[in-house]
Formats: C-alpha cells, sequence, structure tokens
C-alpha cells in the first residue's frame, strides 16, 4: 500500500511538473555595449529596408578598433567589386544613442550618411538606421572574415 501511495505522489509530482510550459517565456538575448572593441571584427550586409540582398551583390564592412579604420568590400551600388578604406569614429549622446559616421581615405569625404547603431547583439548581428530617416535600415551580421574570392574581386578590378 505504501508503495502504491509512493507511486501516485510521484506520478502527481510529474504531472505537475510537466504541466509547466515553456512556451509563455520569452528569450531575451542580451545586447551588447556600442564600442570600438565590440565593434571590431567583419560586418556582412544581410538585409537593406527589410528585403535581402539580392544574389551576387555583396557588402563586407571590416572595422578595426585600434587604428579606427575601415574597409568595405562592396559590389553593391556598381557592377564591379571595389575596396574602400577610411577612417570611422563613434558618438554617443546624452540619451546613450550611439552614431557611427567615416572618412574616406585619398581625400574622397566623408561618408553620405550617419547611422544610429542598435540592437548590437551578442548572437552576432547589429542594425543601423540613417540619422533622419528610419526608413533606411540596414542588418549586418557578425562572420569570422571576408571571403578570399570577394578580395581577389576587388583587387582585380583595383589594377584595371
Amino acid at each position: 500500500m505504501k508503495t502504491l501511495f509512493k507511486l501516485i505522489a510521484c506520478l502527481m509530482l510529474m504531472i505537475s511538473v510537466s504541466s509547466c510550459s515553456d512556451e509563455d517565456e520569452t528569450i531575451e538575448i542580451p545586447a551588447l555595449e556600442i564600442n570600438y572593441v565590440n565593434l571590431d571584427g567583419v560586418w556582412k550586409l544581410k538585409e537593406w529596408n527589410n528585403a535581402p540582398i539580392a544574389e551576387g551583390l555583396y557588402c563586407y564592412i571590416e572595422l578595426e578598433r585600434k587604428g579606427r579604420t575601415f574597409k568595405i568590400y562592396q559590389k553593391f551600388d556598381s557592377m564591379y567589386a571595389r575596396c574602400i578604406t577610411g577612417e570611422f569614429s563613434l558618438e554617443t549622446d546624452e540619451n546613450s544613442v550611439t552614431t557611427i559616421s567615416g572618412c574616406y581615405d585619398y581625400g574622397m569625404g566623408e561618408w553620405n550618411n550617419t547611422y544610429i547603431i542598435s540592437d548590437l547583439l551578442e548572437t552576432g548581428s547589429m542594425v543601423w538606421t540613417v540619422e533622419g530617416d528610419e526608413t533606411d535600415v540596414s542588418i549586418y551580421e557578425r562572420c569570422d572574415e571576408v571571403p578570399a574570392d570577394v578580395i581577389a574581386e576587388a583587387k582585380s578590378y583595383d589594377e584595371e
């Protein structure tokens, strides 16, 4: 009889534990502080204005924290691949909004836009929104390196 009561008690415990659902729980992905250290590395443009990047087009941005320099490998606004270099800077205002802006090498001027960086997540993604235009949104994902074929393609056009 004692065994039967223990068995019933165990079954009741199992039922009460199994009835708890994880569906109501939301998983929150921690955000990283937006700074030079956390931006350091290679980022690939994954989505622009709620649309994936078309096949055959790409934009990789390599941010280097120590020198605050960038290299952009892109085949996005031209039919030819190219590598663009320069310096970038971050600014954080009194509302903790961080922006990134840049200046191209060889006297080519400043970036056309300043971008608000948001949602820098531990999962390796970040969002850039053009300051003053909330509809112009770019989503980047962290990657290990710029693919060798992309670098080679950009160099082949630079040599011509």
